[in-house]
């Protein structure tokens, strides 16, 4: 049986990439502190700041709301509905216990109050994969609404996993714009919000461990639209080479952050200005989010002419 290095109760976790045996006190403590380093060496909140967290009913965001509210944060939750059938509505549940559980407001909003259609179906008329419009979709949604609403920082609930399969996928494709903006916390600047990533130095073994002994109630599955994402395969290398040489993901990224700087120099700002439709900040004329709403305004108009009697809003 093992023991708890810190107190010698019985353990239930051993992290290998540590080598450390804790117990349920200490595992909790353990994430925590990890937590409050990311915070505090990448200067990402200053005390008083409202935080805006994406939920989406997954171990990782709900664990990031736990986390930052015994932390002592101001922080809320926004919830997406993309209209995934089954998935959407339960995820929601799960983010609405935990939200009363913490006595914490959580926002919703849909794809479907937006657009007039889910996901699925931006996705058929895009004739793309889901995950290429719902990232830019997503991170449109939460700045407008963190904006408009008082909230200094957007948090997301990537975890050091998460970073190291996109770190991997930039390296081995030398997407060297990528590799400069990768960063746990993006400074507020041109109309965007600081977006955040507290949980960069906790595995996804070891949010999930976390999940489990706070109790966390959250959607046992990953999303389903995104099946066969490049991202997974990544993942998986990546598993492999720290089951064979455990700490690697942590040296890897922490090495990266290190020499990032001096080997692929400053970020290069872009030169951004309102978009016409919104006002979003934007390279072009009109940006992605207004873009994709014309298209499917058009679409929609071009398949069914008596839907366009109520304009999208």
């Amino acid at each position: 049986m093992r023991r708890c290095k810190i107190c010698q109760k019985e353990a239930v976790v051993f992290f290998k990439s540590h080598r450390i045996s804790l117990c349920e006190e200490h595992l909790k403590s353990f994430v925590e502190k990890r937590v409050k380093e990311a915070i505090k060496s990448h200067k990402m909140i200053n005390r008083g700041e409202k935080i805006l967290i994406a939920v989406s009913g997954g171990k990782d965001s709900l664990s990031l709301w736990q986390i930052l509210t015994n932390l002592g944060y101001e922080a809320d939750g926004m919830f997406i509905d993309l209209g995934i059938p089954g998935f959407s509505q339960e995820s929601w549940e799960k983010c609405e216990k935990l939200s009363r559980r913490l006595s914490r407001k959580l926002f919703k909003t849909s794809l479907e109050e937006i657009f007039g259609m889910n996901l699925l179906d931006i996705a058929k008329l895009e004739r793309r994969v889901p995950c290429a419009s719902c990232g830019m979709i997503k991170r449109y949604i939460m700045n407008n609404f963190a904006l408009k609403n008082g909230y200094k920082v957007i948090a997301t609930g990537h975890h050091l996993d998460d970073e190291c399969s996109i770190l991997l996928g930039n390296v081995l494709n030398w997407q060297v714009e990528y590799l400069r903006r990768q960063d746990p916390s993006l400074k507020e600047e041109n109309g965007f919000v600081r977006k955040i990533k507290p949980l960069v130095l906790c595995s996804e073994e070891e949010i999930e461990n976390y999940a489990r002994v706070m109790n966390i109630d959250h959607v046992g599955k990953g999303c389903p639209l995104s099946k066969g994402a490049t991202s997974h395969f990544y993942k998986s290398i990546m598993n492999q080479i720290e089951e064979k040489m455990p700490g690697t993901k942590l040296r890897f990224y922490k090495g990266f952050l290190k020499i990032k700087k001096d080997t692929f120099g400053d970020e290069k700002p872009a030169e951004l200005k309102p978009c016409i439709r919104c006002g979003y900040p934007t390279t072009a004329e009109i940006c992605s989010f207004c873009r994709l709403h014309e298209r499917i305004k058009t679409k929609i108009s071009q398949q069914n002419p008596e839907k366009m009697e109520e304009p999208l809003s």
